[in-house]
């Protein structure tokens, strides 16, 4: 059976955008929580601070869900290509 890669991409899209919003409200009302991980997101997207605005968290989760759905595409069309029913029909 394959996997959809639109359910995928966006069950991925949902889950990595998710974890970045609630990391991002917690980090609002407690600055120092999930601090390092934030910089660290910095970091990878471009334009994103970790500058403790709720502009910068619903950036932050824009890029997690757009890097989410685009992930979770990829990896499940991977797996598609992979299964051995897919390999077998090539040959």
């Amino acid at each position: 059976m394959n996997l959809s890669i639109k359910g995928v991409a966006i069950t991925a899209a949902l889950l990595w955008g998710g974890c970045l919003l609630a990391l991002g409200l917690i980090n609002l009302a407690v600055p120092s929580y999930g601090a390092a991980f934030l910089n660290g997101v910095a970091s990878i997207y471009p334009g994103f601070r970790h500058s403790h605005t709720l502009v910068d968290v619903l950036l932050g989760t824009a890029y997690g869900a757009i890097d989410g759905a685009l992930g979770g595409a990829f990896f499940a069309w991977l797996y598609n290509s992979f299964r051995p029913d897919s390999l077998s029909a090539h040959h």
